[in-house]
């Protein structure tokens, strides 16, 4: 079972939340929902300007439905985007706030640290009107999965990490979808091969906001309420087996690579 330890700085976030509230009439407004995770997050701040007259956030606010995490993420993000221009502000990641609150449960890294996407999505709802609610659907991994044969194949067609893309040049990729960085990897392997599968438990697009859009546009195949389940083959990777939750069966597909991101 993944780590669910908390650090100092996530407990005394949760238990003394920062900015916590509404502005009733905020100049952005962003609302973040997981309906795999039932984690719910508004952000509402306030624009003005520094002696630049630079756009900056002048005052922000949160709401938080959810566990611990989701509360420490929250409260932290508004420390960090609070005095900050729009531009510095948008740019904060969730690795961002997970490394100010010095680290968060691997279990819990992509299921409740989504303060970063409604923040961002604050910031778009004042500059251009867009849509202020957002579903990011997320993995969700509650524990860590065996899948057969998949040391096993280490260096033969599995991976842990992709450093040197060439060597999926053309071949069939299969990346089992363990967060953004997982996704972003999926992206950019489409610049290499045209078969690039990525395995999901999402009912729905994963990732946040901005990798959604790019899924939807790009060459990437996803498997839906899925998980992998074996590996096999003779000398290198020739097909895995995979559970389809949905329909409640399991099938074979013909992959060369299975890449598996190690959690950070």
């Amino acid at each position: 079972m993944k780590s669910t330890t908390y650090s100092e700085k996530v407990l005394d976030h949760f238990r003394n939340p920062r900015n916590m509230g509404e502005i009733e009439t905020p100049d952005g407004m962003g609302k973040v929902g997981n309906p795999v995770c039932g984690d719910l997050m508004w952000i509402y701040i306030k624009v003005g300007k520094n002696e630049k007259g630079e756009e900056i956030i002048e005052d922000i606010k949160f709401k938080t439905f959810g566990c611990g995490s989701a509360v420490a993420t929250s409260s932290m993000i508004t420390e960090m985007a609070k005095g900050k221009t729009l531009n510095e502000a948008y740019k904060i990641t969730r690795s961002d706030v997970a490394e100010e609150l010095d680290g968060l449960p691997p279990i819990k890294m992509h299921c409740s640290n989504l303060a970063a996407d409604a923040l961002q999505a604050a910031i778009r709802n004042y500059r251009d009107g867009a849509n202020p609610e957002v579903d990011v659907i997320t993995a969700c991994q509650l524990e860590e999965k065996n899948i057969i044969g998949f040391n096993e194949f280490l260096g033969k067609g599995t991976y842990k990490k992709a450093d040197n893309l060439s060597e999926f040049n053309d071949e069939r990729v299969l990346i089992v979808d363990n967060g953004d960085n997982s996704l972003k990897l999926a992206l950019e392997l489409t610049k290499h091969t045209g078969r690039v599968v990525v395995v999901t438990y999402s009912k729905a697009t994963p990732g946040n906001a901005e990798i959604q859009e790019k899924l939807k546009i790009s060459d990437v195949k996803i498997i839906y309420q899925s998980e992998l389940l074996e590996i096999n083959g003779f000398d290198d990777v020739e097909k895995v087996i995979i559970h389809d939750f949905d329909e409640d069966n399991n099938y074979e597909l013909f992959v060369d690579k299975v890449i598996l991101l190690e959690d950070k």
